[in-house]
């Protein structure tokens, strides 16, 4: 398997940008964003024991991520725009204890064919803080790493 490329940038303030190259094709990783998010999109050590959604412009999404030591993180959004393979928009939001939604904000995929490859421009914005933009810089790139190993196991 050869060596992923991956590339996070911070724009600004309130965005996260994050490029990087998969070894396998789009299809397989419009999949794992659509079909298995629950497999890889939790930092290492994090389960998510929840995942479901309506997959549809308008539709919801909401997921249960366990940390470590058990806490649960609540989470979820609604779906904006859905292009296949090649787009997904969704908002993101923390739920607290009541499950009432924090500070929102909002994910692109965008997936790019590169033969047998995919690269992929992943794009979070609208944070309250850089201290909560760096700290998704930090989960979504180990999520990243784990999928990378699941497409590697798959392809």
């Amino acid at each position: 398997m050869a060596a992923k490329s991956s590339d996070t940038q911070t724009a600004s303030d309130r965005e996260l940008v994050i490029n990087r190259t998969f070894n396998a094709p789009r299809e397989l990783v419009w999949k794992a964003w659509t079909e298995d998010m629950d497999q890889w999109s939790a930092p290492k050590g994090f389960t998510i024991p929840v995942s479901e959604g309506d997959l549809r412009p308008g539709g919801k999404w909401r997921a249960v991520m366990v940390t470590p030591e058990g806490k649960e993180l609540p989470l979820g959004g609604t779906y904006r725009e859905i292009v296949p393979p090649e787009r997904l928009v969704f908002t993101h939001a923390w739920e607290d204890e009541n499950g009432t939604a924090g500070p929102e904000t909002v994910v692109t995929v965008t997936l790019v064919a590169r033969g047998q490859k995919t690269e992929m421009n992943f794009r979070q914005t609208g944070f309250d803080s850089v201290e909560s933009r760096n700290g998704h810089a930090e989960g979504w790139s180990e999520c990243f790493d784990k999928l990378e190993e699941m497409l590697a196991a798959t392809v």
